[in-house]
């Protein structure tokens, strides 16, 4: 028997949002796939929901190392996955990750592709170990250069992946380090999207 199921048997998954046992993040909590779109240049951003409510919750899991969430998470993400393309996470920082003991974008990511006939490809790498998270607006917009890519994407169309979009610089930033690597990039898909966002024009896509 694989540890995670040893782990399920002792420590069941439970519901990030209401701690019912079963799921992550449970069929009542999770919101309805909303197909969220947030345009800007040279990007498409697709949305699972907004950054509120249970779906918070959810994510605030994922960011205290839940695999639980991770999996439940990914599962519901993969209907904003198209088959067959390639998804790229946005890494952690080492720091975190040693902290966690878990990657929760990575690990959303590709149960995501997984479950949606997708290619999981994790190639980008942070070059400085600086977190948006803390940093104001304006220096979210200004942060720039913190990734690199592996020349596996040359030539490839990619899609990223990230559990939280706020101002849409992390996103915009890896965008650069795929494309500097030989990458095609023009979508990127999120479990939540801030409705700060609305500055850059949201819809509900069909």
């Amino acid at each position: 028997m694989a540890w995670h199921a040893v782990l399920d048997l002792l420590f069941p998954p439970q519901c990030a949002s209401c701690n019912a046992i079963g799921s992550g993040f449970c069929d009542i909590c999770a919101p309805r796939a909303q197909r969220i779109v947030a345009r800007f240049p040279s990007l498409r951003v697709r949305a699972f929901g907004f950054y509120e409510g249970p779906l918070r919750a959810a994510v605030l899991a994922l960011k205290d190392g839940r695999r639980d969430v991770a999996g439940a998470l990914g599962s519901r993400v993969a209907a904003l996955v198209e088959p067959d393309s390639v998804l790229v996470p946005i890494p952690t920082t080492s720091r975190r990750l040693r902290a966690r003991g878990l990657d929760g974008v990575a690990a959303v990511a590709r149960a995501a592709a997984a479950r949606a006939g997708a290619n999981f490809l994790a190639v980008l790498k942070q070059q400085s170990g600086d977190a948006q998270r803390g940093r104001s607006r304006a220096e979210r917009l200004a942060a720039a250069g913190r990734f690199s890519c592996g020349y596996e994407v040359a030539a490839r169309r990619v899609t990223l992946f990230d559990d939280v979009c706020t101002t849409g610089s992390t996103l915009r930033d890896c965008a650069t380090a795929v494309r500097s690597a030989g990458g095609i990039v023009e979508d990127a898909v999120v479990v939540a999207l801030t409705k700060s966002g609305s500055s850059w024009g949201i819809a509900m896509e069909r």
